[in-house]
């Protein structure tokens, strides 16, 4: 049985999201950079964790935020340079934090090189895109959309031929079946991995299996079938973990798998396989999306959410698989402003996202601001905004009929920027990130930063509780996963077990009171309270368990 003693020690991870653009801001531009990283070390020690997750600093345009690579061996200039780099990694390591770098492969920049070589006709790099011609009707090679509006070909330069672009005009599709782009790929990979890198992150690596005969859609939903967890991605996957990564098995990697299914999720991660760690799935944090629809929101529906976690959670548990566990992340709003209640229960409800992400089976990812329940900025106008994806569908949602009022309020739901805003640091103008107005404004650092959080919350210290469960109890690291009360309209709970020890877990994601009753073989029984958010003492179960609005309770037996 190869549910690998790797996978064990991945279940003891912790691992910190930081989006450099908007961590600290050393040298007063207004953008986060890696020096200001640097000089939050002290915090970050404190934090107690294991890994950190960049999100991009490789040369680029930013026209995505650094998702448009122009050069994947130099840091851009506004985050630092390589010496930065390197005195940044050796001193995370000093801390035993190491460091897991954003492989963006699908696409890279059109100000690469690259592409501007084949630009200029150079056929060996035109080969490593999707280059095709008009129809015969003059129209574009297919009739796919971009995922941030608008068709998904742009023209090439001033040829007959359409480049393919999924994302912005500026990201062009890698061509996976060139060997040479494969090969590119792991050289990337290897250079980091000499730096001391031990983590990537391959950023929509799902989309890189596109056919070679690209065909046209019949509607939205068979488009992202065409080029999306298609079969051949876990042959691409295989060769770069040989190539690369799977050289160290220490290296832990994780894909950002758009659309994946069940099946492919326990391909992707099986260690026998020797493809990724770990994947990031999204099925989750599309439960508050009408008709399937980003733009057009609802409030979430819970027993959806719970069913699609524990979908997840009891496949993977029963085949070796392994999930990354996360509520939020920068291409995500703040989860404590969409599944919680930050104007009457801040603390109490992100203590109970927290508990019910944390001790399930996998490893959990914290984006920053997330351990001191930073929140959705309170943006009043759309100029506001800086994000692509959140500009291109103001307009669209404009031109379909919503009034400048209704647009705006779409994006203050789901704006890539909820979760992009500054770490608040303090209560200075700025929250104590620049001395200087920042590329995207911080709204309520008097009410929410580290300083307080630090000297009097209880929020920060209760993410420290879930880590040290996770680092020493072997039924969060290692157990298996029972889901509890699927059918309860407030509570989300579960088992899990390993060796004839249990540890129930129940969380009540509302502001009402309720109650569950326990399994019958919980009932009548000893038990030790590991974690609670409300002062509870119980040393024996009844049949029946009440809980206060916003509740957290874990319970060994």
């Amino acid at each position: 049985m190869e549910n690998s003693a790797n996978q064990l020690n991945l279940g003891q991870k912790i691992i910190y999201q930081i989006y450099p653009r908007s961590f600290y801001d050393s040298n007063q531009d207004g953008v986060g950079d890696l020096r200001g990283i640097i000089q939050k070390i002290s915090y970050l020690k404190q934090l107690k964790i294991d890994m950190i997750w960049f999100n991009p600093f490789f040369v680029s345009p930013q026209n995505d935020n650094g998702y448009d690579i122009a050069d994947y061996y130099q840091i851009d200039p506004q985050f630092g340079t390589m010496d930065d780099f390197e005195e940044l990694i050796a001193k995370l390591h000093e801390n035993q934090i190491d460091v897991m770098l954003d492989m963006v492969f699908n696409h890279c920049s059109t100000s690469h090189p690259w592409f501007q070589k084949a630009l200029a006709g150079d056929r060996y790099y035109q080969k490593f895109f999707y280059l095709r011609p008009s129809k015969k009707d003059g129209s574009l090679p297919t009739n796919w959309q971009s995922k941030f509006g608008g068709p998904a070909w742009a023209k090439f330069g001033d040829s007959d031929w359409y480049y393919l672009h999924l994302y912005d005009p500026t990201q062009a599709d890698l061509d996976w079946h060139n060997p040479a782009v494969r090969q590119a790929a792991a050289k990337i990979v290897n250079f980091w991995r000499q730096k001391g890198v031990k983590g990537f992150r391959f950023d929509v690596f799902n989309v890189t299996g596109k056919d070679q005969q690209l065909v046209n859609s019949t509607d939205p939903l068979q488009e992202k079938k065409l080029y999306t967890d298609t079969p051949v991605v876990h042959q691409y996957l295989k060769e770069l973990n040989q190539a690369s990564f799977g050289q160290d098995s220490q290296i832990i990697t994780v894909g950002e798998m758009s659309s994946t299914t069940i099946k492919n999720s326990i391909k992707y991660t099986q260690p026998k396989n020797h493809e990724l760690s770990m994947i990031f799935t999204f099925h989750h944090l599309k439960v508050d999306y009408r008709n399937g629809n980003k733009w057009d929101s609802m409030p979430f529906n819970f027993l959806k959410l719970k069913q699609l976690l524990f979908d997840w959670q009891v496949a993977l548990d029963q085949h070796h698989g392994w999930n990354a566990l996360f509520w939020n992340n920068h291409d995500q709003p703040r989860a404590l402003s969409r599944f919680g209640d930050p104007q009457n229960y801040r603390i109490k409800s992100a203590q109970v996202l927290a508990t019910a992400m944390q001790l399930m089976r996998g490893t959990p990812f914290i984006y920053q601001g997330e351990e001191i329940g930073m929140t959705d900025p309170d943006y009043q106008k759309i100029s506001d905004y800086e994000d692509v994806e959140s500009l291109n569908a103001y307009q669209e949602l404009l031109a379909a009929g919503k009034t400048p009022a209704e647009a705006l309020a779409a994006i203050k739901k789901k704006s890539r920027d909820n979760s992009r805003t500054p770490m608040q640091w303090n209560a200075d103008q700025y929250a104590g990130f620049s001395k200087v107005s920042p590329w995207l404004k911080p709204t309520n650092q008097k009410q929410i930063n580290v300083t307080a959080e630090l000297a009097t919350g209880q929020i920060f210290n209760y993410y420290q509780q879930l880590f040290q469960l996770r680092k020493t109890e072997p039924l969060i690291y290692q157990g298996h996963i029972q889901p509890l009360w699927a059918d309860h309209p407030q509570v989300m709970g579960y088992m899990r077990y390993l060796n004839q020890q249990q540890l129930l877990v129940i969380t009540n994601f509302y502001g009402q009171l309720t109650q569950v009753t326990l399994p019958q073989q919980l009932q009548q029984q000893a038990c030790q309270v590991l974690l609670t958010n409300y002062r509870r003492q119980i040393s024996q179960t009844s049949a029946r368990l009440k809980l206060q609005s916003y509740e957290a309770l874990v319970l060994k037996f």
